[in-house]
């Protein structure tokens, strides 16, 4: 469906300014790689967030009921469940469901109030995820209370946006994604950005760069509650080789090209495609997310969950909201030979493919995703 001119300008003002983005030099480059000095630092971010209290912890992964990002929630959600080190929630200002952006939609979301008689004493940890509004005054009030009982935070993406926006990060070292630099260092007195980690934490609020910084994160929660055994089976079975915070900043950054690709991007009156992804109980919340976070984020597509039986249970027992399969709709596939991590490389290389390297290499900005991309020559095409 065709829209309106001056909604697409407005849509696109609106997403510019919502991303913080200030152009400018990207950092310089790290030194040359040091795995030493990359794994002292993971272990430092292990430590502390170890568990401060005795029992199984509590983890909540925090969520506006009208828009959270997709991947930013459903990753952290995933790992965590599939580790079975915590009790995980996801806790919204209302209770049941939760829309994704940019596509899906959750249910089963606790409230604030139900989740505080369950645990008075509070969490142990806070997964923030970003928010289509960082000042959310229920979800920065609740936040500050649960840091007050004792909660560690960790802001994935954007969510250092809704982390600061609790007062948490004055004063404080920050990751981020690449594009909110500018608004957090303007936002909060004292805040020092640091660049070539995609992790780090300052007095009990952490926080990491783009959207697939989220798992490496998470990893390393696992580590911190669970031991190194068990993160390294997850990571073997997600598909990811290393967990440690080494993150070459350099490439992520706006220049007067890249800002008017994407101005043009997000005003693309020609986009509408509209496609479906087929899902069933036990679907793979990482793999899904990944492609379905990556295909949208091209620009050209908007993406629809298709389940004949309507909502599906992922495999962290999450519900997502599923309708059949609109006549003719593409189809997004998903394969089932790859392990969940590595989908995001198949999916950059059919979006190369579909729309060209340019497109492919802004999706990996959008994603702060550094590679690597598999070669992609003689793979299928997507269905």
């Amino acid at each position: 469906m065709w829209r309106s001119v001056g909604a697409l300008i407005a849509a696109s003002i609106a997403a510019f300014v919502l991303a913080g983005c200030t152009g400018g030099a990207p950092p310089l480059p790290p030194a040359q790689a040091d795995a030493a000095r990359s794994e002292r630092e993971k272990q430092a971010f292990v430590e502390a967030l170890k568990p401060h209290r005795a029992g199984r912890p509590v983890v909540a992964v925090l969520a506006l009921n009208e828009g959270t990002e997709m991947t930013d929630l459903l990753l952290p959600h995933a790992v965590l469940q599939r580790a079975d080190v915590a009790d995980v929630r996801i806790v919204a200002p209302r209770a049941g469901r939760v829309s994704l952006y940019p596509a899906l939609e959750v249910d089963g979301a606790q409230d604030f109030a139900g989740f505080d008689r369950l645990h008075p004493v509070g969490a142990d940890y806070v997964i923030v995820p970003a928010m289509i509004a960082d000042d959310n005054p229920q979800v920065a009030a609740w936040l500050k209370q649960q840091v007050a009982r004792g909660a560690r935070v960790i802001g994935v993406c954007s969510g250092a946006r809704v982390v600061g926006r609790a007062g948490l990060l004055d004063g404080r070292r920050f990751a981020g994604h690449w594009y909110d630099r500018g608004t957090l260092l303007a936002r909060h007195p004292g805040a020092s950005y640091v660049p070539h980690q995609r992790y780090l934490i300052d007095r009990g609020v952490a926080t990491t760069t783009g959207i697939t910084a989220s798992v490496p994160a998470m990893l390393a929660l696992v580590e911190a509650i669970g031991g190194e055994e068990k993160a390294r089976a997850l990571a073997t079975e997600l598909g990811v080789a290393s967990w440690t915070p080494a993150h070459d900043s350099s490439p992520f950054y706006l220049d007067a090209g890249r800002r008017a690709d994407f101005l043009l991007n997000k005003a693309a009156f020609w986009r509408g495609e509209r496609w479906r992804v087929d899902v069933q109980d036990g679907a793979d919340d990482v793999a899904l997310a990944l492609a379905v976070d990556a295909w949208t984020r091209t620009g050209h597509i908007d993406v629809d969950a298709a389940s004949a039986s309507g909502p599906v249970r992922l495999r962290s027992g999450l519900v997502l909201l599923a309708q059949p399969a609109r006549e003719g709709a593409s189809r997004l596939s998903l394969s089932s030979s790859l392990k969940p991590v590595p989908q995001l490389d198949r999916t950059l290389c059919e979006i190369g493919e579909r729309y060209g390297t340019g497109r492919r290499d802004w999706v990996m900005q959008e994603m702060e995703y550094p590679g690597p991309v598999a070669a992609c020559a003689g793979r299928p095409a997507a269905a």
